[in-house]
């Protein structure tokens, strides 16, 4: 049952010697969901051991140029490889002529097909899901449309405890009321009537794992409130703190500010990246966010990250 965040790239703007542009691969329970794309990301991935033809969905945050130069190479690589199953693009409105384009130009022979759903919403939506997942998308604030993207898990429904199947004699019908969260009530005319408790009787087999990916944006009151109590937050600090003018100017966030909301949104834990190439070492940017947020990692290049 992994739950694996895969950290491809932690560049912004530039792409240094040792830091790729954005790119991430999460692995819900085997299914592949990308976020961002940027240039190198097929060479991150082989890196990674990952499968070009398991990814299933691909969710682009804005259409500038580190997050998607990566998307054309990826899409040819994948009709290369004779992949067959559709694929899921998730992306603001803009990167429809950009997918247009690709399939004028460069689609010819593709075997699969591209399903673009634009993104356009002004609070969280869902987008989509399965038996298991769900992945929601929410705005973001910056120079361009911009969005975030939420994936966790669904909910289990409730397993009841085989002792108290056996100490209540159970049937069918009281097992299901239980599984769905239910109290069970038995009517006794000479006793009155008993009262299951369904937290006394049932229990999860697992507790449902989240992920938030917040890049790029300057703050946004709203986003403590949709990142709340996530599991791990990925918020980019592409500036420290004494370069908040800097941030303003090209609606980034600095690392006190990527703290602030970690703290805000009582996250379990925080993962830093998107750094400016100005700053060969970021290793002091930890120092500044543990004053607001102590529970927090600088995101690298290659990083693997089970929840």
């Amino acid at each position: 049952m992994n739950f694996t965040i895969h950290i491809l790239g932690t560049a912004s703007a530039l792409p240094t010697t040792s830091r790729y542009p954005s790119a991430h691969i999460v692995d819900v329970r085997g299914r592949l969901f990308m976020i961002d794309c940027g240039e190198g990301a097929q060479i991150q991935i082989r890196k990674a051991g990952i499968s070009f033809l398991r990814i299933e969905h691909i969710c682009l945050s804005h259409i500038h140029g580190d997050h998607i130069f990566g998307i054309f190479g990826l899409l040819s690589t994948m009709g290369l490889l004779g992949r067959k199953s559709p694929l899921n693009i998730f992306a603001p409105p803009e990167f429809g002529p950009i997918l247009k384009f690709f399939k004028t130009q460069f689609g010819e022979g593709l075997l699969f097909d591209i399903n673009f759903t634009s993104l356009e919403m002004t609070e969280p939506e869902l987008v989509y899901e399965n038996r298991r997942t769900e992945l929601l998308a929410f705005p973001l604030n910056h120079r361009v449309n911009t969005f975030g993207f939420l994936i966790r898990e669904k909910v289990p429904q409730r397993n009841v405890k085989k002792d108290a199947i056996e100490k209540y004699d159970l049937s069918l019908s009281e097992i299901g009321t239980l599984k769905r969260g239910e109290d069970v009530v038995r009517e006794n005319d000479d006793h009155g009537s008993l009262v299951i408790k369904n937290e006394d009787v049932t229990y999860y087999r697992y507790l449902p794992r989240s992920y938030a990916y917040c890049s790029d944006t300057a703050p946004l009151n709203e986003l403590k409130d949709w990142v709340k109590g996530v599991d791990l937050l990925y918020h980019e600090a592409t500036f420290p703190a004494e370069m908040q003018e800097m941030a303003e100017k090209t609606f980034h966030s600095t690392t006190l500010q990527a703290a602030q909301v970690a703290k805000d949104a009582a996250v379990k834990k925080l993962i830093v990246g998107h750094y400016s190439s100005r700053f060969p070492s970021v290793d002091f940017f930890l120092d500044e966010i543990q004053t607001i947020f102590p529970d927090v990692t600088l995101a690298h290049d290659g990083d693997v990250i089970e929840l």
